[in-house]
């Protein structure tokens, strides 16, 4: 059966491609609707033609198409924010910069950084003029203050400030990320700036925020340690602020990070529970319907609960398009429900189509419905126990088949002892799932005896040290993977090519994987052919100085680091792997670099650079030479200034109105980034 003959998932397909174009261009709104209008009249001349010369024709199906490519533009549009008349940024004082009285509802808390506790909040007001519109609001920390609460109306004079890309190439894009969620600007507050309303409204987010907090309350009256209450938080409760970073790291390690966040399989096993608990209601009349609307409502309580991340809201509509197919005796397809549900989400959440775990999600279950009976039907076993065992591998096998790719694009690593992982904690998931359920509702009503919270406790507790176990197999981690997107896209045709070829054996399958094997080799040459090479990178590192310059594909470092750090030492790494360099080397500052036609003249804090013969292009100031640099620029006449990351800033002001006045470009690290010559 192939999988473009079902017509929903073409239709699914088209869309995605119009998210893609709506989000890659700013197609405006009005036109894009105005040609959906005109395509839609088509599509219905085309069928009221077709209906009435019993024919069909191709173009009823390519309008059908084009409609719902257009239909994807539109949703991108109608979803942005940005497009509403009364969002916040309609009513910011660009031209004045300066702080304005907001009032903000916390709609979500994040995980905390080192100096400042994060938020997502709604914008209420902007200077008493209602608004919409989401923001992100940096509270500095206060041992001395309690955090804020989900649903808490506070009143502030704060200013909104641009949320920038990374400083440094590669780096993880925060900017990208938050505009993903409708969230473009960032506040800065501290805690007793702001002023609290006594608005007592309350929202879903508040609701579900005030069933885990009393959760949590409850659960903290018992021995339970902190990494386990976390544990407890992510599997049950979708909340994973509170893991340690040492946790979370041995879980990615041991390629199980997956299990830590609310999916499918958590909602599968649930889902089987309360089939359990309330199949006594199948005996009323009616009693199959009141069934699964009680199920499906519970489903979406607990999506709420979860924080309604992108892996629950996909496993969740999914298994109620599964549960009222189910009910009303209709026949399901698992490509057509899967093609249902990515549908009904991306209607409403177009942008969860870039949510790496809504990526990952459908990746991994398309490839357990394609792959998985394959590799189950190749060995059978007469023993229950074993059996279920080898299930296990074949279906965690079929799902790396689909995540591997996409998943060393994202992390760059490649746990090869995932399977281990896996086989051992999948089969005792349901156990910690359930028996969890029951915990959470004995604790709540103080029914929960101390001796099946230790027991519980312990359970877990084993599961992070075994989990710990296989994270410190180091030699089995594979890390530091250099993997485009190429490589991404090729890898995929691959995998297809040969399941195809394995499922079918024929001449025209076999045809299609020696392409997929010419693609995946013209994307290794391709790549090595794009590498950067004679490239000088001035990197932004705070109160440092930290080079790069890339020949022959080796990277050369220098810095004015004593031991470099944990930070620099990352910003290297990740420059290196995703331009797929293989090398990197160590070397001092030099006063001066020379590349091909363009020089560089390195000012540092001894301010020496009488050089009567250099002529530099390039002046780079660091570690806040005490020059004068309109002397400096008169004596030798540099086309760019460059000022790093290891300037005072009082300097850095001073630099810049010299350089405006001479009309001379000035390049600051730490507002426009690194600083890239390729030569």
């Amino acid at each position: 059966m192939r999988l473009l003959n079902f017509t929903i998932v073409k239709l699914t397909v088209c869309l995605i491609i119009g998210i893609l174009i709506g989000y890659s261009f700013a197609i405006p709104w009005e036109k894009t609707l105005y040609v959906t209008l005109a395509l839609f009249s088509l599509l219905l001349i085309s069928y009221l033609l077709a209906r009435k010369q019993f024919i069909k024709t191709i173009w009823f199906g390519m309008l059908a198409y084009l409609i719902m490519i257009c239909f994807g533009i539109l949703t991108v549009n109608f979803h942005n924010q940005k497009n509403f008349s009364n969002h916040y940024s309609n009513y910011l004082d660009v031209e004045n910069d300066s702080a304005q009285q907001i009032a903000i509802r916390i709609r979500e808390v994040l995980k905390s950084g080192n100096y400042y506790d994060k938020y997502i909040v709604d914008v209420l007001e902007i200077n008493n003029i209602p608004t919409s519109g989401k923001s992100l609001l940096n509270v500095a920390k206060d041992s001395l203050k309690t955090p804020l609460s989900v649903d808490e109306i506070y009143i502030s004079k704060s200013q909104f400030k641009d949320l920038i890309h990374p400083l440094n190439p590669y780096q993880f894009d925060y900017k990208n990320y938050l505009d993903k969620q409708y969230i473009y600007h960032q506040s800065f507050a501290q805690r007793n700036s702001l002023l609290k309303t006594d608005t007592q409204s309350k929202t879903l987010f508040g609701i579900a925020d005030n069933i885990r907090r009393h959760i949590n309350f409850k659960l903290k009256t018992y021995p339970f340690q902190p990494d386990e209450l976390a544990i407890i938080n992510a599997l049950l409760l979708g909340q994973r602020q509170n893991i340690s970073k040492e946790v979370y790291t041995n879980y990615t390690n041991a390629g199980a990070i997956h299990i830590l966040a609310v999916s499918g399989l958590h909602i599968g096993i649930i889902l089987l529970i309360l089939s359990f608990v309330l199949k006594p209601i199948e005996h009323l009349k009616h009693g199959r319907s009141i069934k699964i609307i009680l199920l499906v409502s519970i489903l979406w309580a607990f999506a709420v609960i979860a924080g309604l991340s992108a892996s629950v809201t996909r496993a969740v509509t999914m298994f109620s398009i599964v549960a009222l197919a189910i009910n009303l005796k209709r026949p399901t397809n698992i490509y057509n429900t899967l093609a249902i549900s990515i549908f009904v989400i991306l209607l409403f959440k177009p942008l969860f189509l870039f949510d790496v775990g809504f990526q990952l999600s459908y990746l991994a279950v398309f490839s357990i419905v394609a792959i998985d009976p394959l590799l189950y039907n190749l060995w059978k076993s007469k023993y229950w126990i074993i059996d279920k065992l080898w299930h296990t591998l074949t279906v965690t096998i079929s799902a790396q088949f689909g995540i591997i790719p996409i998943s060393i694009f994202y992390f760059h690593q490649f746990p090869s002892l995932f399977f281990i992982s896996n086989l051992v904690i999948i089969p005792v998931l349901g156990i910690i799932l359930g028996l969890g359920l029951l915990i959470i509702v004995m604790a709540s009503i103080n029914l929960l005896p101390n001796f099946l919270a230790e027991f519980y406790g312990n359970i877990i507790s084993k599961m992070n040290r075994f989990i710990a176990w296989v994270s410190s197999q180091d030699y089995f981690l594979i890390k530091d993977i250099s993997f485009n997107l190429l490589y991404v896209i090729t890898s995929y045709i691959l995998i297809i090519s040969i399941v195809r070829l394995y499922i079918k054996r024929n001449y025209f399958n076999l045809r299609f994987l020696l392409i997929s094997i010419l693609l995946l080799q013209f994307a290794f040459i391709l790549t090595k052919y794009n590498k950067p090479s004679n490239t000088f990178i001035i990197f932004h590192k705070s109160r440092h100085s930290l080079i790069g310059h890339v020949t022959n594909n080796r990277i050369t470092v220098a810095h004015d680091f004593d031991t470099i750090t944990a930070s620099a030492n990352k910003i290297i790494k990740i420059y290196a792997v995703e331009s797929h360099t293989k090398t990197i080397q160590k070397d001092t500052l030099k006063p001066f670099y020379v590349l091909n036609d363009k020089k560089i003249l390195v000012i540092d804090s001894l301010g020496i650079y009488n050089l009567k013969s250099f002529k530099p292009d390039y002046v780079l100031l660091r570690q806040s030479p005490k020059i004068n640099l309109n002397r400096v620029i008169d004596s030798l006449q540099p086309k760019q200034i460059i000022a790093d990351g290891s300037n005072y800033k009082s300097y850095i002001e001073q630099w810049k109105i010299i350089c405006k006045k001479k009309k001379l470009p000035f390049h600051h690290t730490n507002k426009k980034g690194a600083f890239i010559i390729n030569y």
